[in-house]
């Protein structure tokens, strides 16, 4: 009898057991579910630390009053949670304190789970939000299912976690079959194996019932498990095909809701630093010291890396120097190199690119400090590989970083690269790629002055290869510009004209690296080559990078080769030879022919003739004068109406896209569209968005050149059925002439308003987040548009659209 008791306890926790580790197992499988997108096991690990702490609580604490269990499991949880802070940090490497750590990963915690690149590398800002969300189900599922005996309905939160867990996974893994099936089972297991105490069963739920009302109850029970039985049947039928049909089908990718990190303005167009530095060049930018260690002593550096600017130590050959990129610019507008990038929240390890065919990869590690350089964009050797020390972001298309929080003096970070240098053999042969794929890099905005088309038509005229090309573009420039410091900033269509064909006495053919940079890429766009800029400093290894250090290279792509350097900067002892020994831009306007004009023999006045006599005017203004100052007065006083009226127009268009912040030009700029669809008889609703208006001011555009074509080819019809000029062709072509002439844009594309649609929007949403260059391209379409809309109307409403009142008085 002395057994007893222990025997009876053993068996209570035997029993008792099944539910707590079905529990236990149920919410660590949400960590293995959400471990698929993470590096390495860690958050795994941490996530059944989790679920084993907050049911084990539940357990401990089960003799306990309920309300004293929630306040033991938190402290449990704040106790858990700062232990793996401190791991999650110490294992990325990230520094500060505990408190530091913790208060950052709490206030982007969220944010930065759902924007981090994959595999996400388990620091403390993207293991917070799983530990307390695991631990907070492991307690309502314990407590519920344990203390309240609601087995089915303490199972919902281990289930809505998993769920969570699929769903930010999303399409960023291989289907999570085998730790559903497991979830599952366990759940099953939990269900199937009874807790209930030891001893002798219960009586039924019909005992001490008479006979007859026993048979009733037992009837009604069988009853509604039957019915219950049908309609999980039916929901299983109804649901499964639905469910069958959909396991083929890519899940949602909950980051695409998730706005990444963004580069500062300032960043978004590094090029226009370069004159800034160049004008005080000992300004300490970074601290360097290279590393290399699988290159041979004495042996150079990797292709595209060791050339520097005109004058440093990297141009040497066997040079040791690096070229630190800081940012790649791919997008231009005709106005403004931007960087362009998505940058996602990355750990130490970032994502590794297949190096090209050929390629030698060199390892280059360095450990950089921050001096007075500012902005989020961080220098690194191309191509980053593991970043310590820092918090980043990263861009796998350009392969360029950003640290969130910007950069700081004194910030010391290490970047392990891997530099390719490519099969120079292969340069000659390669091809370059089109398609969509690299549309971006081979797009050219309008507005290209013809002596630039043309240049870039003589270089590559007789060079058919694209390496060829290419390198035609850097010799002519290299040959014919100068290299000076004091240069101007600027890169648009006319500052590169004034630079490639302005007078060298009045300030033209010299600039800096900036347009020696901006003018290869968009020749070589107007060559076919997809090319880019990218913005960057020339270090010797190592020592301080200063602002004469930094510099702009143009980049090429060649299939199955990748990015390629080109250097088409000028050799400093080189004199550059004028730019018209070998092209001369034809004249924008044709001489004045130099075929004297006849002249005329002036003929005698012929003699006056007599005729009747006038009658003798009896003094005042006659009738005729009087007619004809009243009317000249009225057509005045209507003329001065008119040119007011226009002069109001114009004073109102031009405050409205050149006055005022950003926010409040591109509002101006959507009102001048707004406006135009109005006087076009196309007005817009109130309740419709941007997009729609966008849609529906195309379609107007669309319409009027329709109409306008039409009308044209009905006159040319008329006339020739008529058979007016005697010939149909030449009526034909007549009218077909007067109508282009008429609407010289009927076949132009239509300006884009999606995009100032989508400025407008951004500007509802962040009002303080638009930029002076998004204001300036706002004002471009609305002014791209408005013109073709008026270019497309008949040509005695082309006459009052300028006049017309209505813009005036109408209110917004």
């Amino acid at each position: 009898m002395g057994r007893g008791p222990p025997v009876v306890r053993v068996w209570r926790v035997l029993r008792a057991a099944p539910l707590p580790l079905a529990l236990v197992a149920m919410v660590a499988l949400t960590g293995v579910a959400l471990g698929r997108v993470y590096a390495g096991g860690l958050l795994t690990r941490l996530v059944v630390g989790a679920a084993v702490g907050s049911v084990l609580v539940s357990v401990a604490a089960r003799r306990l009053p309920s309300w004293l269990v929630a306040p033991l499991s938190v402290a449990g949880l704040a106790g858990f949670t700062a232990w793996s802070l401190r791991v999650s940090a110490d294992a990325a490497g990230l520094p500060g304190s505990l408190a530091e750590v913790a208060a950052d990963a709490a206030r982007n915690g969220i944010p930065r789970l759902l924007t981090a690149m994959i595999p996400v590398e388990p620091t403390p800002d993207t293991v917070l939000v799983p530990l307390v969300a695991a631990w907070l189900a492991g307690l309502a599922a314990a407590e519920v299912a344990l203390r309240a005996g609601r087995v089915l309905l303490g199972y919902l939160p281990p289930a809505l976690l998993y769920a969570g867990a699929v769903y930010v996974v999303g399409p960023n893994a291989d289907p999570a079959v085998w730790p559903t099936v497991a979830f599952a089972a366990v759940a099953a297991l939990g269900l199937a194996v009874p807790s209930g105490r030891p001893g002798p069963a219960g009586p039924g739920p019909t005992a001490g019932l008479p006979p007859g009302v026993r048979a009733a109850v037992r009837a009604r029970l069988a009853a509604t498990a039957t019915a219950g039985l049908v309609v999980v049947v039916g929901l299983a039928a109804a649901v499964g095909p639905v469910v069958a049909g959909r396991v083929d089908e890519r899940p949602v990718d909950p980051r695409r809701y998730v706005e990444p990190p963004q580069v500062e303005s300032l960043d978004e167009n590094p090029l226009i630093r370069i004159s800034g530095w160049a004008l005080n060049p000992q300004q300490k930018l970074l601290d360097v010291a290279t590393e290399r260690p699988d290159a041979p002593t004495g042996a150079p550096g990797p292709a595209g890396s060791p050339a520097g600017p005109p004058g440093d130590a990297g141009n040497a050959a066997g040079s040791r120097s690096v070229r630190i990129r800081l940012a790649v610019l791919s997008d231009y507008d005709g106005v403004t190199w931007r960087v362009g990038a998505t940058y996602r929240n990355a750990g130490r390890i970032l994502p590794a690119a297949q190096p090209a065919p050929g390629a030698t990869v060199e390892t280059v590690r360095q450990e950089i400090t921050v001096a007075d350089l500012s902005g989020r964009l961080l220098p690194a050797v191309a191509t980053p590989r593991e970043v310590g020390g820092a918090r980043v972001a990263y861009d796998p298309l350009t392969g360029t970083l950003i640290r969130p929080e910007g950069l700081t003096p004194g910030l010391r970070y290490t970047v392990t690269s891997a530099a390719e240098r490519p099969d120079n053999n292969l340069l000659a042969t390669a091809d370059v790629p089109a398609g969509e794929e690299v549309a971006r890099v081979l797009r050219v905005a309008d507005g290209v002055p013809d002596p630039m088309r043309r240049l870039a038509a003589q270089l590559a005229e007789d060079n058919g290869a694209p390496y060829a090309r290419a390198a035609a573009i850097e010799q002519f420039l290299a040959e014919h510009y100068r290299v000076v410091a004091d240069a101007p900033s600027g890169h648009a269509y006319p500052n590169l004209g004034f630079f490639l064909f302005g007078p060298r006495n009045g300030g033209g053919q010299r600039g800096t690296s900036e347009q020696f940079a901006a003018a290869f890429a968009v020749l070589g766009r107007l060559s076919g080559l997809p090319t880019r800029v990218v913005v960057g400093f020339s270090s010797s290894g190592t020592g301080p990078v200063r602002a004469a250090d930094a510099f702009a290279w143009p980049e090429v792509l060649f299939s199955g080769l990748g990015w390629v350097a080109f250097d088409p900067l000028p050799r400093p002892d080189d004199e550059p030879r004028p730019v018209e020994e070998d092209f001369r831009p034809a004249p924008e306007d044709p001489p004045p022919s130099e075929v004297p004009e006849p002249t005329v023999e002036p003929t005698q006045t012929p003699p006056p003739q007599a005729g009747p006599a006038r009658p003798v005017d009896s003094g005042g203004l006659s009738t005729p004068v009087l007619v004809g100052g009243g009317a000249g007065g009225l057509l005045l006083l209507v003329g001065a109406v008119l040119v007011a009226l226009a002069g109001l127009r114009r004073a109102r268009s031009r405050a409205r896209l050149s006055t005022g912040g950003p926010g409040q030009r591109i509002a101006g700029a959507w009102r001048e569209v707004t406006d135009a669809l109005r006087l076009a008889g196309r007005p817009v609703g109130g309740d419709l968005a941007a997009t729609e208006v966008a849609a529906q001011a195309r379609a107007a555009l669309a319409d009027a050149r329709a109409t306008r074509t039409a009308g044209a080819t009905r006159t040319a019809g008329a006339d020739r059925e008529a058979g007016v000029d005697g010939t149909a062709g030449a009526v034909t072509r007549t009218a077909q002439t007067t109508a282009g002439a008429a609407d010289p844009a009927a076949g132009a594309v239509p300006p884009d308003l999606a995009e100032l649609a989508g400025l407008l929007n951004q500007l509802a949403f962040a009002p303080g987040a638009a930029a002076a260059e998004q204001a300036d391209r706002a004002a471009a379409l609305a002014g791209e548009y408005v013109a073709a809309l008026r270019a497309a109307r008949p040509w005695w409403r082309r006459l009052l659209w300028s006049v017309h009142p209505g813009p005036l008085r109408w209110r917004p």
